[in-house]
């Protein structure tokens, strides 16, 4: 399952990369994904907006309803 999140997250940073943004990811553990945001993104009033109605939605919808994903410093 890891392999297939990290693969969607690499698709996914292209959108954040367009907006000066990017993210990395500090941790996978199981369904729970721990994410930096960088750049545009690191400062961005809507981060968490990103992080849980874009990246979490996508991941649940696409590979396991039950993932968690966080951000963290």
């Amino acid at each position: 399952m890891e392999e297939k999140i990290r693969a969607k997250l690499e698709e996914l940073r292209v959108h954040l990369q367009a907006d000066g943004g990017d993210m990395e990811v500090a941790a996978i553990e199981g369904k729970n994904v721990s994410l930096r945001l960088r750049g545009a993104c690191g400062c961005c009033p809507h981060a968490t907006m990103t992080i849980k109605e874009g990246i979490q939605r996508i991941l649940r919808e696409e590979i396991d309803p039950e993932i968690e994903v966080e951000r963290v410093d």
